[in-house]
């Protein structure tokens, strides 16, 4: 790796890079250029590469065959999976700090002149001074006496608080490291970032800082996501990785979806065009090859044959929509759960809930939101019965039937048992046919539903519990955070069964997309309570926005505004005149081309 990139205003650039990992071609023939200030989304299906294209472009792995390039001077962000302290000592900010150690090793050499100068005479103190001036000048260029500054704005940013600055780095979890090293790489303020799944512990608060920091990153931008609200709102070019080629698309993803979908069309197209011109040569043949008034004809048609070549494989469209259905909510009570002076402490001293009021009605649907650590998922453990209050009292509603899914698999699976056996325990009354039908619409067909459940990657987990919520009908659902490890595919179709399940649903999650689909209302979790807004998620964040702005009193309630509510009306009202006016036009168009392509084949 290194060197300049011969065109200019290049940052790094692949030539028929290949990899492999264990004996499986990952990346096959891949040439690619990435230019200064792109901002590029990284997607394909899960282990298909991702992950490895970017740790080529960090240096964190080598090529098979190839090379990748780095341009001269370029510094990398890089997040890594695994992050590490130098020392066991190493505070969370020093930590964050070391993301820039080219500014840290200047700093110690600025010190060190100081030194040196204190103890040097007056002839040799003058070249020193030099020296450490235009260190000092280099240091402030660099930006290093804002580095402190930049490290305490992203660890706030991402919830840390300021008493935790100087706590040993190691003495956080393992979700709370990764914060820290997404604060680091961003801090340092790289030429090349490279991100990859950044929002899997991150709350919405801190997705929405961290695209507000994104978006006005100036440099060039590679993001490895699933959420769809980042690639949209980050990005301007697609870079799909499948089947071992990166395939570039100009646009964010929902225009890479779009243009993706009409490529493999015109694919499938040129596909079936050989294989009817390839079938008409070989009928040609056939018949006249032992003819000899046309023997010349028929060698002719041979050439042809061999020129046509094998049809270039449509790839399968990963994307392809998966699709599964809730079964209906069974009836209940008016009021399906009540939550009275309820509070929680997990080791009797410090209490991660307290004093909740919260009465839920049927057919209501929440999305709960707060910081990290302000009790989410503990709530969620009350609601389902996992763990009893510490404090005041849980009802369940008459005919309250609930389903939950946990963030932390090992709490609702037993260790031991497949996949099959799984299911089949939560819903003993249906058959065995039924329950592989479930199994095998979430993708655990064959022989992957006798897989054992500790052996199940994270993704097959979460698709495993919502094969128990297909299987026995419930009318509470409850879901902690169901998106994490989803690829695309996988989140689409839950949203579209959640959308159209009758029952009441509670959920934690931090993909924004995924909350707007299910239209929640919202329930904002803190350290001083709980409270309920009307309205949806959209409405909740532009109640903050104002409040943040302070053109809204703290007690004002965010409200749903009529003439948002008309704004909406109308919209709706011009998408369905003009889909009336477009649809007969389409299909005019899909009758010319039609009559195009017959007259071609009879040309």
């Amino acid at each position: 790796m290194g060197g300049s990139l011969a065109d200019g205003g290049g940052v790094i650039e692949f030539y028929q890079v290949e990899k492999h990992l264990g004996g499986r071609a990952v990346l096959q023939g891949v040439s690619l250029r990435v230019a200064a200030g792109e901002r590029l989304g990284v997607v394909g299906p899960n282990g298909s590469g991702k992950s490895t294209l970017l740790a080529l472009m960090a240096g964190e792995m080598t090529p098979d065959a190839g090379r990748v390039r780095v341009a001269d001077g370029v510094r990398i962000g890089w997040v890594r999976q695994i992050p590490t302290a130098r020392t066991g000592d190493e505070t969370l900010l020093e930590f964050v700090e070391s993301g820039r150690s080219d500014l840290l090793a200047l700093e110690r050499e600025i010190r060190a002149l100081d030194e040196q100068i204190h103890r040097a005479g007056r002839e040799e103190a003058g070249p020193l001074l030099e020296r450490i001036g235009a260190l000092q000048t280099r240091f402030e260029h660099e930006g290093g006496y804002r580095l402190r500054s930049r490290a305490q704005q992203a660890l706030s940013g991402l919830a840390f608080a300021q008493e935790e600055f100087s706590r040993p780095f190691l003495s956080f979890s393992g979700g709370w490291r990764m914060r820290a090293e997404l604060a680091r790489a961003v801090a340092a303020e790289p030429d090349l970032l490279l991100l990859d799944e950044p929002s899997n512990y991150l709350d919405i608060p801190a997705v929405e800082w961290l695209q507000g920091v994104l978006e006005t990153f100036p440099g060039t931008l590679l993001l490895i996501s699933h959420d769809r609200f980042l690639l949209n709102g980050l990005t301007t070019e697609t870079l799909e990785v499948h089947v071992g080629r990166v395939t570039r698309y100009r646009g964010s993803f929902d225009w890479y979806r779009q243009e993706r979908e009409r490529r493999i069309e015109q694919a499938a197209a040129e596909a079936r065009n050989l294989d009817r011109e390839r079938r008409r040569l070989e009928r040609f043949i056939e018949r006249f090859k032992a003819t000899s008034s046309h023997s010349a004809q028929a060698a002719s048609r041979q050439k042809q044959l061999a020129r046509l070549g094998e049809a270039i494989p449509v790839a399968a469209d990963w994307l392809a929509r998966v699709r599964f259905r809730l079964p209906p909510a069974p009836s209940s009570g008016e009021v399906v759960l009540r939550l009275e002076g309820v509070g929680h402490s997990y080791d009797g001293e410090r209490w991660v809930l307290k004093g909740i009021h919260l009465q839920i009605r049927r057919g209501e649907r929440w999305v709960v939101i707060g910081p990290n650590g302000a009790g989410k998922s503990t709530l969620l453990r009350l609601m389902s019965g996992q763990i009893p209050p510490s404090e005041g009292c849980v009802h369940w509603g008459s005919r309250v039937v609930t389903a939950y899914l946990s963030q932390d698999f090992e709490e609702t699976f037993e260790r031991g048992r497949t996949a099959y056996e799984t299911v089949r325990r939560a819903a003993p009354e249906r058959g065995e046919a039924e329950i592989r039908a479930v199994l095998g619409s979430l993708g655990f067909w064959g022989e992957a539903a006798e897989k054992r459940t500790e052996i199940l990657s994270g993704g097959e987990r979460v698709r495993l519990g919502l094969a128990r919520l297909l299987a026995r009908p419930a009318n509470l659902l409850i879901l902690d955070e169901p998106t994490t490890h989803l690829d695309l595919p996988a989140r689409e179709a839950l949203e579209e069964a959640l959308a159209l399940y009758d029952g009441t649903l509670v959920v934690v999650s931090h993909d924004i997309a995924f909350v707007r689909r299910i239209g929640a209302r919202v329930l904002e979790l803190t350290s001083a309570g709980i409270r309920a807004y009307p309205g949806a998620y959209d409405d909740y964040a532009e109640w903050r926005e104002r409040q943040e702005r302070g053109r809204t009193d703290a007690a004002e309630e965010p409200v749903r505004s009529d003439a948002r509510r008309e704004q909406r009306r109308r919209r709706a009202e011009i998408v369905q005149r003009h889909g009336r006016i477009k649809r007969p036009l389409e299909e005019e168009v899909t009758r010319a081309e039609e009559a195009i392509e017959r007259l071609e084949r009879e040309q």
